[in-house]
């Protein structure tokens, strides 16, 4: 998988919400449990947390002839191509790896907060105990050594996969028309497309906390994709003219323009 672009594709329609990848993220990154409450749902906890990188939602959903169904969905880090927590951290804690995720050094991070408030899919959460933000890095270390992640290692349904780009952008349109109706794929035409993408059975509106056009704020690409290298630009035109300025006249003599030039009397 070295060097390799890949994607994680996630199935929605095989999901039994068994929650193995739950358990499995913990386990592997090694992050410890928090007490939570009964909100009247399956679901816990209520949302990802900086020690939770991946949540099953459950949801009671009823379409319009009237069915009750059950949505499941896993949620995480979608790895955005675009990314705007990228584009925003000031110390590159954030930054893109080679398989195309997004990947985190806390070492860099100065808990600013400023991923939480750029990233449309809420994943970036802050853990006032050390200072600093959370969020899964798609296991980077099993990939580097040839291993799936965590999650999907323990799927049991086939729900979660991963592979080349091309390879799971086409099993998940394959799936889609397989499934018929309103279902379709998630993640591949926004923030210049996801490395993680949905097989979703219903339309995207349906699910809870899962943005329809998800987008990069527009004051962030203003900053970062116009502003700042304008300023960067500026700042290096007055440096080379400063410079010019003293290659063509010298430096300047500190008598210069007094009025107390040699050869007169006061």
């Amino acid at each position: 998988m070295n060097g390799l672009e890949l994607v994680k594709l996630i199935d929605i329609s095989r999901c039994t919400a068994c929650r193995g990848c739950q358990v499995a993220c913990k386990q592997w990154n090694e992050l410890p449990a928090s007490k939570t409450r009964n909100t009247g749902s399956y679901q816990n906890p209520p949302d990802l947390q900086w020690n939770t990188w991946t949540l099953i939602r459950f949801q009671e959903y009823v379409d319009q002839k009237g069915t009750l169904k059950w949505l499941f969905r896993k949620d995480g880090c979608m790895h955005c191509t675009d990314a705007a927590c990228v584009k925003v951290c000031p110390t590159e804690a954030l930054y893109h790896t080679d398989f195309g995720s997004v990947g985190i050094n806390y070492d860099r991070c100065i808990g600013c907060k400023e991923c939480i408030t750029a990233c449309p899919f809420g994943v970036p959460k802050f853990n006032s105990a050390t200072n600093k933000i959370y969020k899964c890095d798609l296991c980077q270390t099993r990939l580097r050594a040839n291993q799936p992640p965590a999650c999907v290692l323990s799927c049991p349904t086939g729900a979660l996969q991963i592979g080349a780009k091309d390879a799971m952008l086409k099993k998940a349109y394959q799936r889609a028309k397989e499934l018929g109706g309103d279902a379709a794929v998630y993640g591949d035409k926004f923030v210049g497309g996801t490395h993680v993408i949905y097989v979703l059975p219903e339309k995207a509106a349906v699910y809870d906390k899962l943005p329809e056009k998800p987008a990069v704020p527009l004051s962030i690409i203003a900053w970062k994709d116009v502003l700042k290298p304008m300023g960067l630009i500026a700042t290096g035109g007055v440096v080379a003219g400063v410079f010019l300025h003293y290659i063509t006249h010298g430096p300047k003599n500190p008598d210069e323009g007094n009025g107390n030039e040699k050869g007169g009397e006061i």
